[in-house]
């Protein structure tokens, strides 16, 4: 089977969840044959931005607000959604948090980001989580990843040994690393020999400038689609059925040496 995904690149504003929600459900109703679409996927970080100091004030309580509007949107369109990740509040701790639901409206996911970036002060506002975020797509074994936790490979290693076939990824990566963005991307889909389907935000809040780029990688490293620095909707087909093929070719989650990886 194929699987048709769109990807969101869009600003965000800083700061303001109510103007980012309503500009997501508007960006949704923009989106030319939604209907033969099967997931949708956001940034990070998409109600808030980087405004990491009003945490308290803006964050979403609990999550569900947030959870509220993916479903309907989920519903309404009978689309799986990938729904980047929110600043969501709970017991007066903050995380980094996706969710991902399902054509029906139903929870999948919930996973909070488990590296938090310094550089951007993300330690300083935010609990890291602890949780793995496997889940399904149409039935394919998938995972999800915040920004961050793409330099960090065995992190996403430990979901492909068991069993996922994409790497769903949502950023607010900024501009001046922009091809680390790509570099990294490319090389979790060749050493998991596995889709990367990768979400950045575009334009810029207070400190830092965002570098869009958002990209398709197929198992071999082949980039299938890639999105410039300006908004859009990137899509593409992923042919599945190539996974296992390229699994079975080179079976480097067999000649894993664990033995050594103390």
């Amino acid at each position: 089977m194929n699987l048709h995904v769109a990807i969101l690149q869009i600003d965000i504003t800083y700061g303001d969840p109510v103007k980012n929600q309503n500009y997501i459900e508007w960006k949704m109703g923009q989106t030319e044959a939604l209907q033969d679409i099967d997931v949708v996927v956001m940034p990070e970080l998409w109600n808030t931005g980087y405004d990491l100091t009003r945490l308290d004030e803006i964050a979403d309580p609990l999550g569900e607000n947030s959870q509220q509007f993916l479903s309907q949107l989920a519903k309404r369109y009978s689309v799986n959604i990938v729904g980047g990740s929110v600043a969501k509040i709970e017991k007066g701790k903050a995380t980094n948090t996706m969710y991902v639901f399902n054509k029906n409206g139903e929870l999948q996911l919930e996973y909070s980001k488990a590296h938090l970036f310094q550089l951007m002060d993300e330690h300083k506002y935010l609990s890291a989580g602890s949780d793995k975020s496997h889940f399904d797509i149409e039935g394919y074994p998938s995972s999800g990843f915040i920004c961050y936790d793409i330099r960090f490979p065995e992190w996403m290693r430990t979901h492909t040994i068991n069993g996922s076939e994409i790497l769903f990824v949502v950023a607010q990566w900024p501009t001046p690393r922009i091809d680390h963005w790509r570099s990294l991307l490319i090389s979790r889909a060749i050493e998991n020999q596995c889709y990367v389907v990768a979400c950045n935000r575009v334009g810029s809040d207070p400190k830092n400038s965002f570098g869009g780029h958002s990209i398709i990688v197929n198992p071999w490293g082949e980039v299938i689609t890639e999105a410039g620095d300006q908004e859009m909707i990137l899509e593409a087909e992923l042919d599945m059925s190539i996974v296992e093929g390229i699994r079975t070719q080179i079976p480097i989650f067999q000649d894993r040496r664990t033995d050594l990886y103390e």
